[in-house]
């Protein structure tokens, strides 16, 4: 392992299950970004109408993420959220934030993986998935980088995650935490290019604008499961 990978890890406080030149290798191929949003962009508390929220930490890092690899393949990546239940919230972000798609009230969420992957022309192993809990292992047990958020209250589930295969890295911060924020951080980290991404964004680049222009090309598209089917949903 090489002195600056060594110097990456130390800053990182979560548990790796996969070595991470391994996970280094398996990031390279990504090309979709997938998320869950109860228990990843919050703590899963609900609001009365049924709804969870997100914050800003972790919605400034998704943009980031796409920054920085669109600086290392020169292409916008796919970014997804799939969920069990149905949220405004995640619907408001991803129009703010221009996200390609929103599955939301799929409660196999395989489903949502088959169909995107269709809808793209990818392979499950080209995708990274942020997830928490023991809806979300269908797709982690298909997907190429999986990055589990750490929770304190579930440490049997976490070791059966870890026992058959679903997780490469557990997050030391949970999802009050901002653990999307870390396992970003971490993916940017192990991929290269991670201070250039915050210079650029930093100073408001060409480079950036370029970026910025093409990520806000994307009109979201929404969709739920019914009848074992994925269908889209109107606006």
């Amino acid at each position: 392992m090489t002195n600056s990978l060594n110097n990456l890890l130390q800053q990182f406080k979560g548990t790796f299950i996969t070595a991470p030149n391994e996970l280094q290798e398996k990031l390279a191929n990504i090309k979709a970004y997938i998320f869950d949003w109860d228990g990843v962009f919050n703590n899963g508390k609900k609001e009365d109408n049924g709804s969870s929220s997100f914050n800003e930490i972790d919605a400034m890092g998704t943009n980031l993420l796409r920054f920085h690899h669109y600086l290392r393949t020169g292409t916008i990546p796919l970014f997804l959220i799939i969920s069990g239940e149905n949220n405004q919230a995640a619907r408001t972000l991803a129009l703010r934030e221009h996200y390609q798609a929103v599955y939301t009230g799929v409660k196999f969420k395989t489903q949502a993986l088959e169909h995107l992957c269709k809808e793209h022309n990818i392979e499950p192993n080209e995708v990274a998935f942020v997830f928490d809990d023991v809806l979300d292992f269908s797709v982690a047990k298909l997907v190429g980088a999986r990055f589990m958020v750490g929770r304190n209250a579930n440490p049997l589930l976490t070791g059966y995650a870890v026992q058959e295969q679903l997780v490469d890295y557990i997050t030391h911060a949970d999802g009050n935490q901002h653990a999307v924020r870390e396992a970003i951080e971490l993916m940017m980290g192990l991929t290269g290019n991670y201070d250039r991404t915050i210079t650029e964004r930093m100073h408001y680049t060409d480079t950036y604008r370029q970026y910025l222009h093409l990520r806000n090309e994307p009109i979201p598209q929404f969709y739920t499961s019914q009848h074992s089917t994925i269908i889209e949903l109107s606006l």
